[in-house]
């Protein structure tokens, strides 16, 4: 049976903002599969029931503040409600019992997504000034929570030794920069990295994502971090999907939000409190 001009209009309105969703609930959750099954659970509450998305606002806060309203009827994700298929979820789990109620999900609407205090107010239904004193406390718990190793693959010199700067001024050791796929490998195999933050369009035309698989193979369970000026090509559904992207051109605030977010679902042994 052909759709309703009803159920096209919702359809056009959600289309665009959906692999944002899909983004924002990986990074929440901190795997591809458990944030899709969340974004997958929006989209048919919302065509079960429309009153869920609330068309006095715009269609992306509408379509988010469905998404928390699933969320926070599932009671997010917790050793008690979900069998972790792999050891970053595990991780996760573990670490999100320490930190304080919403402010991750604020961070990440505020920092990756973009969303202003206001629209965060009406996506968790809650007071702008909360959502503000959520995003800093977000940005101290996690910034406190642990230092690790991180590799940058980056072939524009003053980009990497930006995001260089960025990521030390955190604590963490940055462990070397490569510009191409072969130096990656190379690289991650003389000393294994927590965390990778990686470009998509390398110096010799290789690709970030051929490096990572390649990295992948030989240590598994390393998060990672993409950087693109085109994020939505990155969320067509083939594998290797980001569960950790930023856009260029970033901001300080997003690489810290990326690269805190991505530590706190690392499961490498090698991290530790910092001093």
């Amino acid at each position: 049976m052909a759709p309703s001009v009803n159920e096209q209009d919702l359809s056009s309105q959600i289309a665009g903002d959906l692999p944002y969703l899909r983004r924002y609930a990986r990074a929440l959750t901190g795997s591809q599969e458990t944030g899709d099954r969340y974004a997958a659970a929006t989209l048919e509450a919302i065509l079960v029931d429309r009153s869920i998305f609330d068309a006095t606002f715009t269609p992306k806060v509408a379509l988010f503040r469905a998404f928390h309203m699933i969320w926070a009827t599932s009671g997010a994700p917790t050793a008690d409600t979900e069998d972790p298929v792999s050891r970053l979820e595990s991780a996760a789990l573990d670490h999100m019992s320490g930190l304080t109620n919403n402010s991750r999900e604020a961070l990440l609407l505020s920092t990756i997504e973009s969303f202003t205090f206001d629209e965060i107010a009406k996506v968790m239904d809650i007071t702008a000034d909360e959502a503000s004193e959520l995003v800093g406390i977000a940005i101290s718990e996690m910034e406190r929570s642990m230092a690790g190793r991180v590799m940058i693959i980056e072939d524009e010199a003053i980009i990497a030794m930006d995001i260089h700067s960025i990521v030390s001024d955190m604590g963490h050791e940055v462990t070397g920069i490569a510009r191409t796929r072969s130096a990656a490998v190379e690289l991650a195999s003389k000393k294994r990295p927590d965390l990778i933050l990686t470009d998509i369009q390398l110096a010799d035309n290789s690709s970030g994502i051929d490096a990572v698989n390649d990295i992948l193979a030989q240590f598994e369970d390393l998060p990672v971090i993409f950087i693109t000026a085109f994020p939505e090509r990155l969320l067509t559904g083939d594998r290797p999907e980001p569960a950790f992207l930023i856009s260029k051109p970033y901001t300080e605030d997003q690489v810290r939000s990326a690269v805190s977010q991505a530590m706190f679902f690392s499961s490498t042994e090698t991290l530790k409190a910092p001093v």
